[in-house]
Order: structure tokens, then sequence, then C-alpha cells
């Protein structure tokens, strides 16, 4: 990791169909081995599997579901004199939508569906209703935020 300049963040372009940067952000995370046309192939099926399901814009019940699994707080490890502490922290908003992405995504594949545009657009309807296990994590994740207030003066 260098120390002298922060990582140059790079642009993303957004997708051809809804020209929404998050969907592409959401892309990149589904992608294997640099496999973009399968990625895009599994989310835009996932989305017209939502539309068919609940009758309703598949973009806006996903971005429904992202605000739904949205961390606010997280614990982090501190090291104070020889013992380490889990100390609760505010999480900045890109790691907030990482984070979401990141859980919507692991959960889907853990998911028991035959196929992944099924499993996919299960997990993100049963996220943009809130339920399913990426809300579950979120809301593990603020359990030991709050359990840990405690430690919240050893913040840095």
């Amino acid at each position: 990791m260098s120390r002298r300049h922060r990582a140059q963040k790079r642009e993303i372009i957004p997708d051809p169909k809804y020209t929404d940067v998050i969907v592409t952000k959401f892309m990149n995370a589904i992608m294997r081995d640099g496999k973009k046309s399968t990625a895009e192939g599994i989310v835009y099926g996932a989305f017209d599997r939502i539309e068919e399901k609940a009758k309703s814009d598949p973009l806006g019940l996903f971005h429904d579901a992202l605000k739904n699994v949205m961390p606010s707080v997280e614990v982090r490890s501190r090291r104070v004199g020889g013992a380490t502490y889990q100390v609760p922290v505010e999480v900045r908003p890109e790691r907030r939508q990482a984070l979401a992405i990141r859980w919507i995504i692991s959960a889907a594949r853990n998911r028991n569906e035959n196929t992944m545009v099924e499993r996919l657009s299960g997990e993100l309807l049963d996220a943009a209703n809130n339920r399913g296990t990426s809300v579950k994590k979120r809301e593990d994740t603020h359990k030991m935020a709050e359990a840990n207030r405690a430690f919240s003066h050893y913040r840095w």
C-alpha cells in the first residue's frame, strides 16, 4: 500500500440499459473471471424477473433493497494497552454501499434456488421487503455495535 498518495478513484461508466452507476458497480461485484456479459445477463435477468413478480420498477426496488441493507455503524478492532476492543464506528457512504452490494451478492449465492438469476431476484425482493439474509447481516452488525457502545470513547 502506497504511503505517498491515496488511491485514485476510477470513473465508473453507467450501465447501458438503466444508465445507473450503482447497477454497474453491482454488476462488477457479481462478475467473476472478467466475464462481464455473464454478469450483465444475471443482473438484467434478475431485474426482468423482479419486474414480472413484483409488477413494479426493478431499478427502484433495487435501490430500496440496497438502502435496507446499508449499515450505518460497524465495529472496528482497536488495540489499547494489550487488550483489543470492538469499537463502534460510523460507516462512510462509499463503504456503506460497497458492504450492501457485497452482502446482497453473498446472500444470493448462498440461497437454494437453481439459477443465479432466481437467487439474486429472490434476495433483492427479500431485501426490499426488509427480510432475508442480507438484512439480517445488517441487523447483526448494528447489534454488535450497540453491544459495544461502552467502548465508543476509544474512537480514533
